[in-house]
């Protein structure tokens, strides 16, 4: 399945995507039995496998209606972010082989953690604002690991058993905050700075997650163009290395580390930082186009 949500004047809704459209989570459930159908990215990913089976079983119960209202047109829909309310957001630096050359840094031992907070997510089509007191914006495509079952503990060879699915994310960084100090953490953490979806794709449709292509275009240019193979640590390394430590719970994200190709690596005279009016569109296969325009804050 491909979810995303959408705002409604109530809030945050849920939609399928399908081939009729964006099936309407609300509406349809509203016209079957009365069912604990989730309503919204949380409900479904601390359902568990029953939210899981039960939505499925809606959408199929559509598909077999001529209610064309039950669905809507994605391009006229304000798409939210995919993930509204992460737990944790835990992030690995440096996970991809070329990127750690491209960044002068040694390839690393273990993986490389750090953390963002929920003031940084933003949605598909959100216009990004660049802080006036930051300079040097970067991009820098991911692949997100979305939780869907308690972790504590687990063997590599079965961490993707606890994943429900994947989706996009944009890892903006204010290079010139990120290295002020040895701490990254404020050049990751500002606001609107980890626009996530436009859908999240149960891993069941991604199936390997460690084989997907991966690209970033800036106004139309291919910036970043790599593939998952790529990462020092594959997906099942990084979900059972960090429940090693703490545990994961449904809803937390892993967002899993950027390849080569960001403005960082590029030599001092090329490095041409985001700016106002500039277009970033992040394209994981499977998982659809991320896209965000950015503009300058007033001082």
């Amino acid at each position: 399945m491909k979810l995303l949500t959408f705002h409604t004047p109530e809030g945050l809704a849920l939609g399928v995507k399908t081939a009729k459209g964006v099936l309407n989570v609300a509406k349809a459930a509203s016209l079957g039995p009365v069912t604990q159908i989730p309503l919204s990215i949380h409900e479904l990913l601390t359902g568990g496998e029953k939210a899981r089976s039960e939505l499925m079983e809606l959408v199929q119960m559509a598909e077999g209606r001529r209610d064309e209202n039950l669905y809507l047109q994605e391009e006229e829909l304000h798409i939210g972010p995919c993930v509204p309310n992460p737990g944790k957001i835990i992030c690995v630096g440096l996970n991809y082989r070329k990127h750690a050359e491209e960044s002068n840094m040694p390839v690393p031992e273990y993986p490389v953690l750090f953390n963002k907070f929920s003031n940084t997510v933003a949605a598909h089509g959100d216009v990004i604002a660049l802080p006036e007191n930051a300079r040097e914006i970067d991009y820098e495509a991911e692949l997100v690991i979305v939780m869907g079952k308690k972790a504590k503990q687990v063997e590599k060879d079965k961490a993707l058993d606890y994943v429900f699915g994947y989706c996009n994310v944009n890892d903006l960084s204010a290079r010139d905050l990120q290295m002020r100090t040895s701490q990254w953490l404020l050049g990751k953490c500002l606001d609107h700075f980890s626009p996530l979806g436009p859908y999240l794709v149960t891993s069941d449709e991604v199936g390997n997650p460690n084989d997907l292509s991966v690209r970033t275009y800036v106004n139309g240019e291919v910036r970043q163009d790599s593939h998952t193979s790529d990462m020092i640590f594959h997906c099942e390394e990084i979900v059972s290395y960090i429940s090693q430590y703490m545990t994961l719970e449904p809803g937390d994200i892993i967002l899993t580390g950027t390849p080569e190709g960001v403005i960082l690596g590029y030599p001092k005279e090329q490095q041409v930082w985001l700016k106002d009016g500039d277009e970033v569109t992040i394209e994981i296969e499977k998982l659809g186009r991320l896209t965000n325009r950015f503009r300058q804050d007033a001082v």
